[in-house]
């Protein structure tokens, strides 16, 4: 635990570890091992002693300094939370008590301040004896503040100081308090001499609300929250005329406090604020607990924390802190530790350390890996090999020992550029050593390894092979065609999002009974309208569209035209199968009782 030194003391360090022996146990100071010297050296029950602590050595040195114990057995490694050791110490009084002449009824204010390690405790003493805390017109308050209410003629004399901790003893310079005249009955508005200071504590510490008031008559001392939250009475006392203490703070008494000074049976009054933050050291809500798991297998660990201001969570192995890689993972801000595909070598310690400002607390478990004597050696000779855009093969050779227990073999499969989280399985059965991987996405890096399963666990995994798949060219886009007048038509397109990675549109078009196109025409990817001018308005003209990328010319839509009648027959073709149309050189239509032009036969 943290502690406080006595310069040219003995310190003494515990360290108490239960586990199976034999127990190694090691210190550190500031992460640096420990080595036995005259000056500190391990006693037989694993604590450590420092024969006379200093807080600078002739070498530059110091004791000072953050200390924590290595425990090691056989199982793993385990570290202890850190020990902060300061030195006690206590500086000069910064602030002094100053003279002051006070109207008798009135109040008087001395302080002191001094910094030490500990805290210093403050007395006062008048004429070179203890204050009488029995008179309720005098408040002692923690850091040195005393004060005098309802003066009096006999409260005049020489007040100082004393502080006092377990590094020193020191005394402030003296004042003098002269109590003037008598009881003045002028009237006089209230006044607040000194308001709350901002204070920073810690859960079950006590604080003290410094508000003391002047004014004739005496002002009434109130308290409030700026919030509008109650206070409450569990716990809370008033010093003095007007100072609020709160003893046994929790983080709900965080806030900021309103004192305010009335007169009495009026509206008139005076107000000071102060805020006051109570921090929480952190404490575990969920522990880590040990696991054992399968080769293989995954491993989660959940360590969740609270305190005030929020803990942070930090991971360590075996002692060491955890680095993360492609199987190690940390998520929801450290609190959960995955561990994929674990192997013999993940077996350790977990450490789960939660620290903030106000303190550290640590936990541990440990992950047992089981493996199975007699299991299959990892699948051999993995192969990968590219089909299509969407489409992979991936092959194997069986594992060199221990195959007779197969039951089959699982494929892991895994974008190249994912987390390992984002990993899935295919299983096989144990007579097949191919396995075609479909409906992948084009262009995109895939790494793939098998394992051999038997009734009693897995085996180790293959090697990893990685590779791609080919890029893919776009789909089909819609045509449709517009007779604009007899000699131009208007092919439109729609945009499409199904149509892929696209850099743009080549159009093509040609006299039906001719072999040779027009075109391509390029069109760039955000048009999706193209006019075609100078025709013919005796014959039928045949109009292909396609989008390409750099993987290639994707499919083409084709439409047929008559300047005169738009050409009934329309459908979406590929490249091929189109030579049957190329000998239509016209149409004809009948014509129904009504008159109507209805499309015939070609």
């Amino acid at each position: 635990v943290d502690d406080i030194a006595v310069q040219e003391q003995p310190l003494i360090l515990y360290c108490q570890v239960e586990g199976i022996q034999p127990i190694t146990i090691t210190w550190r100071k500031n992460g640096a091992l420990i080595v036995d010297s005259e000056n500190a050296f391990m006693l037989s029950n694993g604590s450590l002693y420092v024969s006379r602590f200093q807080r600078l050595r002739g070498d530059g040195s110091s004791d000072e300094g953050e200390y924590d114990c290595m425990a090691q057995n056989h199982y793993g490694l385990l570290v202890s939370r850190k020990a902060k050791i300061q030195a006690a110490t206590m500086s000069d009084f910064h602030i002094h008590p100053q003279n002051a002449v006070v109207e008798e009824g009135g109040v008087a204010r001395f302080q002191c301040q001094i910094h030490g390690l500990p805290e210093p405790v403050i007395l006062w003493q008048k004429n070179r004896m203890p204050v009488n805390t029995d008179n309720e017109r005098y408040t002692l308050l923690p850091k040195g503040v005393l004060q005098i209410t309802g003066l009096r003629a006999e409260d005049s004399g020489i007040f100082h100081c004393v502080a006092t901790n377990i590094a020193n003893v020191k005394f402030s310079r003296e004042a003098r308090l002269t109590v003037s005249g008598s009881h003045s009955t002028v009237y006089k508005d209230p006044m607040i001499l000194v308001g709350p200071e901002n204070l920073t504590l810690t859960v079950h510490q006590t604080a003290v609300l410094e508000c003391i008031a002047t004014g004739n008559p005496r002002p009434i001392v109130s308290w409030s929250r700026l919030d509008g939250r109650p206070i409450g009475v569990e716990g809370i006392q008033v010093l003095g005329t007007g100072n609020l203490m709160i003893s046994d703070l929790t983080v709900q008494h965080s806030g900021i406090y309103v004192c305010a000074a009335n007169k009495p049976g009026t509206r008139v009054r005076r107000t000071a604020q102060g805020s006051l933050i109570v921090q929480a050291p952190a404490e575990f809500v969920q522990h880590p607990q040990s696991i054992s798991r399968p080769v293989g297998t995954t491993a989660i660990f959940t360590c969740v924390a609270q305190g005030e201001p929020p803990p942070q969570i930090t991971w360590l192995r075996n002692g060491q802190i955890l680095e993360t890689s492609d199987h190690i993972k940390l998520k929801n801000n450290n609190s959960t530790l995955s561990i994929y595909g674990i192997n013999q070598a993940d077996e350790a310690i977990y450490q789960c350390i939660a620290e903030n400002s106000a303190g550290s607390t640590q936990a541990s478990a440990r992950l047992t890996v089981l493996w199975a004597d007699g299991l299959p050696g990892p699948p051999q000779s993995v192969k990968a090999e590219t089909v299509s855009a969407t489409t992979i093969q991936v092959s194997w050779t069986e594992p060199l020992q221990n195959t007779k227990e197969i039951i089959g073999y699982v494929l892991h499969i895994r974008k190249a550029a994912d987390p390992v989280e984002m990993e899935y399985q295919e299983a096989v059965s144990k007579s097949t050593f191919q396995q075609l991987v479909t409906d992948l996405e084009p262009s995109t890096s895939y790494s793939f390894y098998i394992k051999a399963y038997t009734s009693r666990g897995a085996s180790k995994a293959s090697e990893v092979t990685v590779v791609s798949t080919l890029g893919e060219v776009p789909a089909m886009p819609s045509l449709f065609i517009k007779v604009i007048n007899s000699t131009a038509v208007q092919a439109t397109w729609e945009p499409s999002i199904k149509l892929g990675q696209h850099e743009g549109f080549k159009l093509y078009y040609r006299k039906v009974h001719l072999s040779q196109y027009t075109g391509p025409v390029l069109l760039p990817s955000n048009v999706t309208a193209y006019n075609i001018t100078h025709l013919d308005a005796s014959v039928v003209y045949e109009v292909k569209l396609l989008a390409y990328n750099q993987h290639g010319d994707g499919n083409s839509t084709v439409r047929f035209v008559s300047l005169r009648e738009t050409v009934e027959r329309t459908g979406e073709m590929g490249h091929c199968g189109h030579s049957f149309l190329s000998n239509i050189t016209n149409k004809q239509t009948t014509q129904n009782p009504a008159g109507l032009g209805v499309p015939g036969a070609h």
